[in-house]
């Protein structure tokens, strides 16, 4: 990507990066998703530091568990850093902790209000006290370093989220949870349980095909996010609002798709193997798992553009959240309309300006100071494409010291047009797959220049001035609020971290409003311009056919003066080659005639 020079952007500026709320050693800087940079110490070579709770949520399975649990007391992280919360999510018997487990292992039940794993596990993750969250369902048996192998990465950075890799067991017979213990205490892990030829092959064919997940894009990353077993930063999943508690089945799915948004890099570790006991609806039942899944998947995770073809149709979470600043009202209405009728239907435009100034007192209506706002509020108020807000600074999809209040709906794109200006029906795609080409940070479109009076310094002091469009990656600015230092500037660390371009608004279908805005005219629909095309091209069409009869009724006119002509020429030649021939003949009898008399005058010479 193209990098250079940033003249200050003119009515629409980049995020600033919110300052940490306490002081903090610099983060490592991961590049898109290149962890390769990070080196994890061996396993039994380091010393941990960071305090884990294990949450696992349990739903049944009493026999499964005490294997879990039995498992989990004889990891080799330290159990002075560990401690374990089981939730039971309404299990018909009430679970009950076994004589084998973890030193620090509370059981609590769900809050009542919900059901399923996701209900539970949130209830988990609200109760750890852990720096780290370590998720492990109750059929898993993990091995000896399973829970050191994950650990070790979250002390280098505090933005990583590890996963398990996983072996699957039919679970026809389970060991007792004392030779479970012994068999992990002593690396023996892999006589516990016949290995099954089903794997999650999907999952690992993207790991394969990325690198190790190190190359893989931003929008295919979070798909592995297999939450059977995985570890996250308490802080960063709280501030994103942890699980999807509506969920009962694809929380996983969802999971990943916020904490991507939220600046995550995910790294899965062969090194932190676990025995999953039983097989998973997954493998059960594939074709039912997609069906029931499909319709809550496409809602909440735009990235699935395959399952949003239905054109026209809203969903939940918009692929492009738009935001134009508030200004005159034929500006701001030019810029929405254009956005609207692009050729991304799922997009949302969310109009910036002090809304709450506008109040319902006497005032003249023709002469109100707030007259271009309130038309521009009267304009989209209802429209649910469009949300009206308070002008706010920029905040990361996962702020660590805000948690939100449920989960927030983040779109994966922010694109920011200053008023005035439109865009043609592709740009908006167009500049979305030039992002997803690169798996870019943010795309930086030049619109015009201004005059040398309205230009403003920029941070490093240099004068210039540009009217700037930007497209920016959600999960980048995220990363980068993650890790920026105080004072530095936001755009260099996109930079270094996801890279920014510059590109030439012009060429990508920015342009100015027409001069008369809104039209008189209803703007004919779709089909009304396809209506209109295919008329002219078939006049067009007509006009060629009456043009090409008239070509060929000439041709043939000429070609009939040419046959006459032909056949006089026809004539002309029999009768030349008649008079040849006769001519031919006769020059043949003079020459016969002198011959013979020759011939006589040699033969009889006269006396």
């Amino acid at each position: 990507m193209t990098t250079g020079h940033r003249p200050t952007p003119r009515g629409v500026t980049g995020p600033p990066v919110p300052q940490p709320q306490v002081a903090r050693a610099r983060a490592h800087r991961v590049r898109h998703q290149d962890f390769g940079g990070l080196s994890p110490p061996p396993l039994g070579g380091w010393t941990p530091t960071l305090t884990v709770t294990v949450v696992i949520p349990a739903h049944g399975r009493q026999e499964t568990l005490d294997l879990t649990l039995a498992a989990l007391a004889a990891q080799t992280y330290p159990a002075g850093l560990t401690d374990v919360v089981v939730v039971d999510d309404g299990s018909a018997v009430p679970l009950r902790l076994p004589e084998i487990t973890p030193a620090r292992t509370r059981l609590m039940s769900g809050p009542p209000g919900g059901w399923g794993r996701a209900h539970a596990l949130q209830a988990g993750i609200e109760a750890a006290t852990g720096e780290v969250v370590f998720v492990l369902d109750a059929d898993m048996v993990p091995h000896r370093g399973h829970v050191e192998a994950q650990l070790r990465w979250h002390h280098l950075a505090p933005y990583l989220v590890t996963l398990g890799w996983i072996d699957f067991t039919s679970g026809d017979r389970l060991p007792s949870p004392a030779r479970v213990r012994a068999a992990v205490r002593d690396g023996e892990e892999g006589s516990l349980f016949p290995l099954s030829p089903l794997r999650h092959d999907w999952a690992e064919k993207i790991i394969d095909d990325h690198d190790g997940l190190r190359a893989a894009p931003s929008s295919l990353a979070g798909r592995v996010h297999v939450g059977a077993t995985a570890a996250y930063p308490a802080a960063l999943l709280r501030s994103i609002g942890g699980l999807d508690t509506s969920l009962v089945l694809a929380e996983d799915t969802e999971l990943g798709y916020r904490l991507t948004q939220a600046g995550a890099v995910f790294v899965p570790d062969p090194d932190s193997r676990a025995w999953h006991v039983g097989l998973p609806t997954a493998m059960r039942d594939v074709a039912g798992l997609k069906r029931f899944n499909d319709p809550y998947v496409a809602d909440r995770v735009p990235y699935r553009r395959y399952l949003r073809a239905d054109a026209g149709r809203q969903w939940r979470v918009p692929y492009v959240d738009a935001r134009v600043p508030a200004g005159s009202y034929e500006d701001v209405r030019a810029t929405v309309d254009a956005l609207l009728a692009g050729g991304v239907p799922d997009i949302r435009v969310t109009v910036t300006g002090p809304w709450a100034s506008l109040d319902a007192g006497r005032r003249s209506p023709l002469r109100d100071p707030d007259l271009d706002l309130r038309l521009v509020h009267a304009t989209f108020a209802h429209d649910p494409r469009v949300r009206l807000t308070d002008a706010a600074p920029w905040e990361p999809a996962g702020d660590p010291g805000r948690p939100p209040a449920g989960t927030p709906v983040v779109a994966p794109f922010r694109l920011l047009v200053p008023p005035g200006w439109v865009v043609a029906r592709d740009t908006v795609e167009r500049l979305v797959g030039r992002l997803e080409e690169h798996d870019g940070g943010v795309l930086c479109l030049a619109l015009e220049e201004t005059p040398e009076e309205t230009v403003e310094e920029t941070v490093e002091g240099t004068a210039a001035g540009v009217v700037v469009a930007r497209l920016e990656r959600t999960s980048a600015l995220s990363r980068a609020a993650l890790v920026a230092e105080p004072g530095e500037h936001p755009d260099d660390v996109l930079d270094e971290l996801f890279g920014l371009e510059w590109l030439d608004g012009a060429e990508w279908g920015f342009t100015r409003r027409p001069p008369v805005y809104p039209p008189r005219r209803r703007p004919p629909g779709e089909a009304e311009r396809l209506a209109a095309r295919h008329q002219r091209e078939i006049t067009l069409l007509r006009k060629r056919t009456a043009a090409l009869r008239a070509e060929v009724a000439q041709l043939r006119r000429q070609a009939g003066r040419s046959e006459r002509a032909a056949a006089r020429w026809r004539e002309k030649a029999e009768t030349w080659r008649r008079e040849a021939v006769r001519l031919a003949r006769a020059r043949e009898r003079t020459i016969l005639r002198r011959a013979v008399r020759r011939v006589r005058g040699l033969a009889f010479p006269d006396p």
